[in-house]
């Protein structure tokens, strides 16, 4: 197209584009780009990470097998650390403090022992989850992949390390003369549920450890505190017996005594229902799918942040 000047000289001109006047959101929306690393869509970003399942298995067994590889008992030490731990709470609390002195006589034992590695399940998940992402960065700033596969493959190794860990549980329950029948079974739904309880807490503490690295440090006095309270040495009812009900009520109902206490129920000839709280399955039940949920929520809504900055 061409026009003609005052003077007679001859000008091209280009006609207007289409595109003229649009901004560059609605260029891109136009020409179907997209925001680097944008976050998917809830559904898309669960269908990614099913498509990963490959990928969180090899990597929470590679940590797992890393976890001891340079000490010389190597994988003996995920039973023997815990065991280490329970042989000194049974020395100060069970035989110094007499802990388990209102409890059946060979009771105590195995009370402490499944106490201690039920809760190290919590605790350990804990742990490694607020670490998942602040300590991985190079994997996240390098790979684009949903970035909840960390937290999950963390807490996956841990529930493998658990396993190892209950065969020394079954043996101490039979030495102590509670030998294998139908309520046993009831260990797969509670450590099932207990898992997705973790991982919902594990992302939890990955997207706000992401944020602030320093909250590692403030990890073990939080867990530490946890643990005095879940009655993992002690039954909470029996030493709670002269206070305000309530205080009895909160510590039976929070997550980590109510799972250790199940996995007690079902293994302890006499741990009866009597030890347990009201509605203790749907507590457990419900401590999973809120905590689950609203922690793999809560994780997602800030994924296209994690690594930067």
């Amino acid at each position: 197209m061409s026009d003609t000047t005052h003077d007679g000289a001859l000008v091209t001109s280009t006609p207007p584009s289409a595109d003229a006047g649009l901004s560059p959101a609605q260029l891109a929306t136009k020409y179907g780009l997209s925001v680097s690393g944008a976050r998917p869509g809830l559904a898309e970003y669960v269908r990614q990470i099913w498509g990963r399942r490959h990928f969180i298995m090899a990597f929470s067994r590679a940590k797992l097998m890393a976890q001891y590889s340079q000490a010389k008992l190597g994988q003996v030490w995920q039973v023997a650390t815990p065991l280490l731990n329970a042989a000194v709470y049974w020395l100060i609390f069970g035989v110094i403090l007499g802990a388990g002195k209102e409890m059946p006589s060979g009771t105590y034992v195995p009370f402490l022992m499944m106490g201690i590695f039920v809760f190290t399940f919590t605790q350990s998940s804990l742990m490694a989850g607020v670490r998942s992402i602040s300590g991985n960065l190079g994997l996240v700033r390098a790979l684009h992949f949903p970035r909840a596969t960390l937290p999950i493959s963390f807490s996956l190794q841990q529930l493998q390390q658990l396993m190892y860990s209950m065969i020394v549980v079954f043996i101490i329950a039979v030495s102590f003369g509670n030998y294998p029948k139908l309520s046993w079974l009831l260990v797969i739904p509670t450590l099932a549920l207990q898992f997705v309880f973790n991982t919902g807490l594990a992302m939890i503490f990955a997207r706000m450890g992401a944020k602030t690295p320093d909250l590692a440090q403030l990890m073990p006095f939080i867990t530490r505190t946890w643990m005095y309270a879940s009655g993992v040495m002690f039954p909470i009812a029996a030493y709670l017996k002269d206070k305000p009900q309530w205080i009895s009520d909160v510590l039976l109902w929070n997550p980590a005594a109510i799972y250790m206490d199940l996995v007690r129920f079902a293994l302890i000839d006499d741990y009866g229902s009597q030890n347990l709280p009201p509605h203790v399955w749907a507590f457990a039940v419900g401590w999973a799918v809120v905590i689950g949920l609203g922690g793999f929520i809560y994780f997602w809504k800030a994924e296209e942040r994690y690594g930067r900055g």
